[in-house]
């Protein structure tokens, strides 16, 4: 949840407050219905909300043709190695925040990783990724790269990278914090906002505003589809996409009615 704290004077000060520990339940209902709906088509919405920067840049589906993901972000954060910290051995610790995040990122949610736009070493590989599909998340996404990107590809679960690469995690990467508030791929991402992927991309849709953008989502396909149907059938986009022509709007509430 994220909320901006009041001053003495009931000004707004530039604190937010958000939950880390527990996230905001994203709805059954919600879900379903923004799995029926395009990147593109939540990107125009969002648009007309006045936000324009919540695509995530630089980062592609590791495999195009899966259904599509929805889920709430489970954050974890990396800043540059530095060589007298990042041995091998730290993977060791049980509490090395990378294997944390893996085993502690809730069923249903999605994994956003901040690795700076670098994907010189690995934000992870097929092991970690596995984990995570078993252990049922929705999906991982992170602005750097996976190795074994082939294996991870192979897998039933959505993943997202900039590119494949080889080298180790530790080599560039290390992480530092678990659902704070992160960038990734130029896009700020709180914990809890609701992540839809498809082979478009990443939107990410501020967890506040998940119901009323799922809704009017719908809506908007639903006209889409009417459009292209339309189209198909030799129509000018002129007065019909977008809709000015109380004609066409006629036209389109007859076509719902017809289809239900």
């Amino acid at each position: 949840m994220i909320c901006f704290l009041l001053g003495k004077h009931g000004k707004e000060r530039n604190k937010i407050n958000y939950r880390k520990d527990i996230m905001t339940r994203l709805s059954t209902s919600t879900k379903e219905k923004l799995k029926k709906v395009s990147t593109a088509t939540v990107a125009t919405c969002l648009f007309k909300k006045g936000l324009k920067n919540q695509f995530i840049q630089s980062v592609k589906p590791l495999r195009s043709g899966r259904p599509t993901m929805v889920g709430e972000a489970y954050t974890l954060r990396y800043i540059p190695a530095r060589e007298d910290l990042n041995t091998i051995e730290v993977f060791r610790d049980p509490k090395h925040l990378q294997r944390v995040a893996v085993e502690e990122c809730p069923e249903g949610a999605v994994l956003v990783i901040d690795s700076r736009q670098n994907a010189r070493a690995a934000s992870a590989g097929s092991i970690l990724v596995t984990r995570l599909m078993v252990r049922g998340a929705s999906g991982i996404i992170t602005d750097g790269g996976f190795r074994d990107s082939a294996e991870i590809a192979d897998l039933d679960f959505s993943s997202y990278h900039n590119r494949p690469t080889a080298p180790t995690n530790l080599t560039l990467h290390q992480a530092i914090a678990i659902n704070d508030p992160i960038g990734c791929g130029d896009v700020a991402v709180f914990p809890g906002d609701v992540i839809i992927g498809d082979d478009d991309g990443v939107m990410v849709i501020p967890a506040h505003l998940a119901d009323e953008v799922a809704d009017e989502c719908i809506q908007m396909t639903l006209y889409e589809d009417f459009v292209l149907e339309k189209v198909k059938g030799g129509n000018a986009i002129i007065g019909l996409y977008p809709m000015v022509d109380e004609e066409i709007k006629a036209m389109f509430e007859k076509w719902k009615s017809d289809k239900n």
